[in-house]
């Protein structure tokens, strides 16, 4: 075995001012790459589909946006309303069930209480100046959220991808929801 190698001029190698520079041009090369890297990633997963459910992922999608969260919201089964244009802007609030109402689970129960706690809601999102789900999602959009909805309830439910908001990525599947979950560092289900 030989361990001859060739012979280098003095040419060939380089000075220690030509070494330090390709050091600090690597350095700065790796602190770029790793500040790409630090691009923070919230997933949530959106499950239910009614008025006081539709809020948390908005709101917290926004936000995490404005922190600069790199944010993805999966939609499945009852999610899926929020992000279909006609069905978003009637969301109902149900009363029955629900600890937080004004009105014990035998009143909640008579016809019509979902349609009076619903408007109660209404209102005090109204009287507060809080945004819609419309005003929430298009921010949340503008923010750079990406809206997934999953094809197989899609599917399920009979929903035409056409339903959706301008912006929705569809023909989304589980496995995707999963990998982006496992991507991020911080998932959250609604």
């Amino acid at each position: 075995m030989s361990t001859d190698t060739p012979d280098a001029t003095a040419e060939d190698v380089p000075s220690r001012a030509e070494l330090a520079a390709r050091v600090e041009e690597l350095e700065q090369s790796l602190a770029e790459a790793t500040d790409e890297d630090d691009e923070k990633k919230m997933s949530i997963i959106a499950t239910k589909g009614t008025l006081d459910m539709a809020y948390p992922p908005l709101i917290l999608a926004s936000t995490a946006a404005a922190f600069g969260y790199d944010v993805t919201v999966f939609h499945t089964f009852w999610g899926l309303d929020i992000l279909h244009e006609e069905r978003s802007k009637n969301l109902k609030l149900s009363s029955v069930g629900n600890p937080n109402m004004p009105v014990p689970n035998a009143v909640a129960a008579i016809p019509g209480m979902d349609r009076v706690t619903t408007k109660m809601m209404e209102k005090k999102i109204a009287d507060n100046d809080t945004a819609t789900i419309e005003e929430l999602f298009e921010t949340s959009l503008d923010m750079g959220v990406e809206f997934q909805a999953c094809q197989m309830t899609i599917e399920l439910m009979g929903y035409d991808e056409d339903d959706f908001y301008d912006g929705v990525t569809t023909g989304v599947g589980a496995a995707t929801a999963l990998q982006d979950m496992a991507d991020a560092d911080i998932q959250l289900l609604v």
